[in-house]
């Protein structure tokens, strides 16, 4: 005979008791990641298709040397005819990565579907720039749309962390040598207030280049006129944020493309010069 005292009490314990709610409702998880799929164009003008592998047999060696350390490599899309020009733009698709950049010309950057492909379009501008970034977006970056005024940005009620914030951002801006690891301040682990991120904004000022990443959900960067100095911000699927940070480096690495994508960029484009012939 077993003893009462060995059995499990009944009566307690998940799933015990009736839930007068109904069932518990969870939030859908994150969806649509987006990932490359190659794309064959599909065009009758055989001249405008030789055209148009010419130059794309060239992005792709572009993309090895590139990926080998050497400066970035510009393609000038005005020289191609209006109907390959078509093919081509069929051809280098749309990416996950897009970018405005402020100044004189104004520019508009898609990256292609092949990473570290970008395509730059501004009044007197169509050219394809093969680099782990464009270089405009780094020379632009912190040309000031409005300015970094640091301290002198007026101190309003509520402000908590921000001031010891923006002395450690100036502080690593001022003192950052290229090729140094990127400082990051997590403002997600932080306890910061909304004046705090109102009075940092002022503070560091804006600059000419917002990113738009779109993979697993979005990332937001922009740069700050403080030199060096980058808002990056991750949302999920919803469009809720869920990482908040500023980072201390040339350019924050979500915007790049490895050597291993260039070099994989490579493969991809002559993999679609071989289904086009």
């Amino acid at each position: 005979m077993v003893s009462p005292f060995t059995l499990p009490p009944t009566g307690f314990g998940p799933g015990s008791q009736p839930d007068p709610e109904g069932e518990l409702q969870y939030l859908p998880m994150p969806s649509g990641m987006r990932t490359y799929s190659p794309h064959i164009p599909d065009a009758a003008d055989i001249a405008a298709l030789a055209e148009t592998l010419a130059m794309l047999a060239e992005m792709a060696v572009a993309c090895e040397v590139v990926a080998q350390g050497a400066p970035a490599v510009s393609f000038d899309l005005a020289t191609l005819s209006p109907a390959a020009r078509k093919v081509m733009a069929d051809a280098l698709g749309q990416g996950e990565v897009s970018m405005k950049i402020r100044g004189l010309p104004a520019v508009m950057v898609q990256e292609s579907v092949f990473a570290g492909v970008w395509m730059l379009l501004a009044a007197g501008m169509d050219v394809v720039e093969i680099a782990p970034v464009p270089t405009l977006s780094l020379s632009r970056a912190h040309l000031p749309h409005s300015p970094a005024i640091g301290v002198l940005a007026k101190r309003i009620p509520g402000l908590a962390n921000a001031p010891a914030l923006l002395a450690e951002l100036v502080d690593k801006s001022l003192s950052r040598r290229a090729g140094e690891i990127a400082h990051v301040v997590n403002l997600s682990l932080l306890p910061h207030t909304p004046e705090d991120l109102v009075w940092l904004s002022e503070a560091l000022g804006e600059g000419a280049v917002t990113i738009l990443s779109r993979g697993y959900g979005n990332c937001r960067v922009t740069s700050c006129a403080q030199a060096h100095v980058w808002k990056v911000q991750f949302f999920n699927s919803m469009d809720a944020l869920i990482l908040d940070t500023y980072e201390v480096c040339e350019m924050p690495e979500v915007a790049l493309a490895a050597a291993e994508d260039l070099a994989d960029s490579a493969i991809r484009i002559r993999d679609v010069i071989e289904a086009i012939r």
